[in-house]
Parts: C-alpha cells; sequence; structure tokens
C-alpha cells in the first residue's frame, strides 16, 4: 500500500517543510560561520593591541617550553621525562608514524587547553564587570579605533547638531559638541526660569546622539506626557537641571555628567551662563528671545526680516575646554541647523569667536537645504555664508552642499509648511570655489541624513592625511 503523502509536501507549487528547514538551517549556519571570521579579523585589526599580545604569548610559550625540556633533561627530572617519553611512544609505531608526531600531539593538546583557560577567565572577568563577553570584539574595536580619529567640533545645536553627532561617532571618539544655549521656549524655558539655568534641551540632544547604549538614548528623549510639573520635559532636561542645581550650573557638572553618560565625545555649552539671543530687524526694531524670532523674522509673507543678532549679556564667558578643543581640532563644523537661532548662537561668544579665528584647521558650514520659515525666507545661500562671516569674522573655508535632488512631493510638504528650497549655487565667483557637493538627502525628507553627512566631512581629511596641513591641502584641492 502506498503511502498517503501529506497534503503540499512536494509537490509542485507548494513549499517542501523539510527543504525549507534545511534552507534555514544551513542560512543560519552561514550566518554564524560569517559573524565568526568577521569577529576574527576584527581581532586581528591594527591597533586593537591584541596580536602583539598573541605573538609574546606563543614566543613566551616556545620559550619556556625550550626551558623546561633542558630543565628536565640536564636535571632531577630526567628520570621522570624519560619515563614518560617512552611511555608515549608506546601509543605509536615508528614505520607508520614518526613518534614526534605524538609529542607534536600532546603539545597542541596543551595549547589549546591554556588558550581555553585564558579565554574562559576573561569571559568570567568581562561578566564580573557587565560586559557581554560576545560584545567584547566590538567595544575594543570601536574604543581603539575611534580614538585614532579625527578631532572634530562641531557648533550648532537642534535636530541638526544632534544628527551630525550621531553620523561622526561612526568615524572618531574625538568629537567636541560646542551646543547653543539660548533656547527660552519649550520645556528648557521653563527650566531656565525656574532654575536660573542655561537652557538644557539641546544639550540632551546632543548626548543622546554620542550615547553608546540605544536605551540610555531613549530614556534621555523620553517626555512625560502627565504628572504635575513634569509634562512637557524631557528626562535628560531633569537630569542635567539635577547636576546643575548639585553643582551650582551645568559649566562645573560637565566632567560627572560625561562619566554618568560615558558618551563618545564630549558636549558643552557655548557659555556656562545664561543668555538671551536679541535680533535686530531690517526697519531697525529689536525682538528679545529666541522663541519670538520666528513669529517676525521672515521677509515672505510681508515680515520684516532679521539685520543681526546678539547675546545679552554681550560677553559670555566659554569653557576653557572648548576654547582648547577647537585649539587642537582638525576640522571645525557649523551646522547643519537654523542660521539665527542654532548656528549664529554659538558663535557669538568671543572667546569662541578668537578661538576659531586663529584655529588653521578648515571651517566648514553645512548649507541648510530649506529655509527656516518666519527666520531665513528667501535668504539664499551666498546670504547665509555673508551672515556667518559677518558675526564670525571668518568665511568658512568650505561650503558642504547636498547635490540629492529633493522630490518634488516633500518640496510640497515643506512649502505648505512656509520652508522654499535654497539653490546649491552661489552667484559670486569667490563663494563658487569654496563649495564641495556631496550626496546627503534623507530619503523622503528634506534634511541631511547623518550616516552620509559624516562621511562627506570625514572625507575632506582622509584622502590627503589627517592633521591641519592634510586638511588644508585637501580644501586647496577642492577648490
Amino acid at each position: 500500500m502506498q503511502k498517503m503523502q501529506k497534503p503540499g509536501a512536494g509537490l509542485p507549487g507548494f513549499p517542501n517543510p523539510a527543504a525549507k528547514a534545511g534552507r534555514w538551517s544551513q542560512a543560519l549556519r552561514n550566518f554564524k560561520s560569517a559573524e565568526h571570521g568577521r569577529r576574527a579579523k576584527q581581532w586581528l585589526t591594527p591597533g586593537m593591541g591584541i596580536k602583539r599580545w598573541f605573538t609574546l604569548f606563543g614566543a613566551c610559550t616556545l620559550i619556556g617550553a625550550l626551558g623546561f625540556l633542558h630543565f628536565t633533561w640536564t636535571g632531577p627530572l630526567h628520570y621522570t621525562a624519560t619515563s614518560w617519553i617512552l611511555w608515549l611512544n608506546n601509543f605509536t609505531e615508528p614505520e607508520v608514524l614518526p613518534l614526534w608526531v605524538v609529542g607534536a600531539v600532546v603539545m597542541a593538546l596543551a595549547l589549546i587547553g591554556a588558550l581555553t583557560a585564558m579565554t574562559m577567565l576573561n569571559r568570567s572577568v568581562l561578566r564580573s564587570v557587565g560586559t557581554d563577553p560576545g560584545e567584547a570584539v566590538n567595544v575594543i574595536y570601536a574604543r581603539n579605533t575611534l580614538a585614532r580619529g579625527p578631532r572634530i567640533v562641531a557648533l550648532g545645536g537642534g535636530t541638526g547638531l544632534s544628527n551630525v553627532l550621531s553620523g561622526l561617532k561612526a568615524h572618531s571618539s574625538n568629537l567636541t559638541a560646542v551646543v547653543t544655549v539660548a533656547d527660552d521656549g519649550g520645556s528648557s524655558g521653563r527650566l531656565r526660569e525656574a532654575l536660573d539655568m542655561i537652557a538644557p534641551g539641546d544639550l540632551t540632544d546632543c548626548y543622546a546622539a554620542l550615547s553608546d547604549s540605544p536605551v540610555l538614548a531613549r530614556l534621555l528623549l523620553h517626555r512625560f506626557a502627565r504628572g504635575e510639573g513634569l509634562a512637557g520635559h524631557t528626562f535628560g532636561n531633569l537630569l542635567l537641571a539635577t547636576l546643575s542645581e548639585e553643582q551650582g550650573g551645568l559649566g562645573d557638572a560637565m566632567q560627572d555628567i560625561h562619566e554618568v553618560l560615558n558618551v563618545a565625545g564630549a558636549v558643552y555649552p557655548a557659555t556656562p551662563q545664561a543668555v538671551t539671543l536679541i535680533a535686530r530687524l531690517r526697519n531697525g526694531e529689536e525682538v528679545r528671545g529666541e522663541s519670538h524670532l520666528a513669529q517676525v523674522g521672515g521677509v515672505g509673507a510681508g515680515k520684516i526680516g532679521i539685520e543681526e543678532v546678539r547675546l545679552d549679556p554681550p560677553d559670555p564667558p566659554a569653557l576653557s575646554a572648548v576654547t582648547d578643543a577647537i585649539a587642537h581640532s582638525e576640522l571645525i563644523v557649523l551646522g547643519p541647523g537654523s542660521l539665527f537661532t542654532s548656528i549664529l548662537p554659538a558663535l557669538l561668544v568671543p572667546d569662541i569667536q578668537a578661538a576659531i579665528r586663529a584655529s588653521a584647521a578648515p571651517l566648514v558650514y553645512v548649507a541648510s537645504i530649506m529655509t527656516e520659515p518666519g527666520e531665513t525666507d528667501d535668504l539664499t545661500m551666498d546670504d547665509h555664508v555673508q551672515m556667518i562671516d559677518r558675526h564670525l569674522g571668518r568665511v568658512p573655508d568650505v561650503v558642504l552642499v547636498n547635490s540629492e535632488a529633493v522630490p518634488s512631493f516633500v518640496q510640497d510638504r515643506y512649502r505648505a509648511a512656509g520652508a522654499t528650497l535654497i539653490a546649491p549655487h552661489s552667484r559670486h565667483a569667490a563663494f563658487k570655489l569654496r563649495l564641495r557637493h556631496a550626496p546627503m538627502l534623507l530619503a523622503g525628507q528634506a534634511h541631511h541624513d547623518p550616516h552620509k553627512l559624516a562621511a562627506a566631512l570625514v572625507e575632506l581629511l582622509a584622502p590627503v592625511g589627517r592633521g591641519r596641513r592634510g586638511a588644508q591641502a585637501q580644501i586647496t584641492r577642492i577648490r
């Protein structure tokens, strides 16, 4: 009697469960093999500090074996060693297999046992300090490799600065974020008014962007939706407010914050002093407070337009860590972000201005893709660069411009909100020489893709070697 076949099994057009399971099993084996190969390659990456010690271990093992052989053959263990060798010789026939092969096998087994013991010891130590042994290679690779990355200082605020940091941390851990703290709206404004502290909102975003822990990043950005006095605040803002209250200001709490959050780089406020942004409009009027600029600043729709911005008080101090980072930087990045409320406020601190003007590192401005409604309506690419020059006293060496076309439906969506596309070219011959185009568009948006942007920035240094001379040579080559 013919055995009944399960419905669909082996029939044309129906998947065979056994075959499907076999394919999944083979795919899993291939994945594990590829993962083991990737980890082995990472362990052997130059700069990991692994090959040198493994080589030393092998050399010392060989020398130790030779020394032990000499000791046993010439010392009091001669009889014991001879008995051991004669006993091992019983496991083979010289006519079939040379006698030395037995010794080689025993030596290999002993070496494997020693390596296994070392591996298990390291696993125990890693688990005791809270590190997953399977992720150890990734942690060591990231720290050792990224520690040799370029020294980059990024200035600005808002989502633009946090985005560029999240992309750059894959290339270097020598990152310093200098964050504007003039925000007076939302959670930052409430905490600033209640506690007389600097605005913590943009600092929180940058800490989350540089965090090595996705869980910690998510917690920092968690915004309370309920609770009297808590609604609207983020956990990160409350954490910074707590440290500021305890230390008498965030400027004195920076080291504690970096240790607690364990970020890949450093985040500092542009000034530890609470400041207010003041804008002078083209008709001579002044607007006090960052949150009010969008209501009156733009030139579109009958608005007046912003002539310049300044801080009150006009001469706030900068942290020495900020000026030192700028002095030793290999690349200084402005933006991306809102011109008047994110980039310029960070450049209005006198000590920061002086440090940037004195620095030989290339100054790169990441050009905005769209205008800011109520702030930069009808401003061209040249207008943005001229505003930076007017407030900073130095023209960016490179203006990094997105070269990907923004889809029409995306432009329509932004146009409905009052934003228009900024033409990615310059009318002035001097500015044209500074333009550098690269594909940096985030799919379905009119924002920069963090990873594409970071790659474009690092490329300014990579082809000719890092360092100020190399960077300047690359800038010259671009021009």
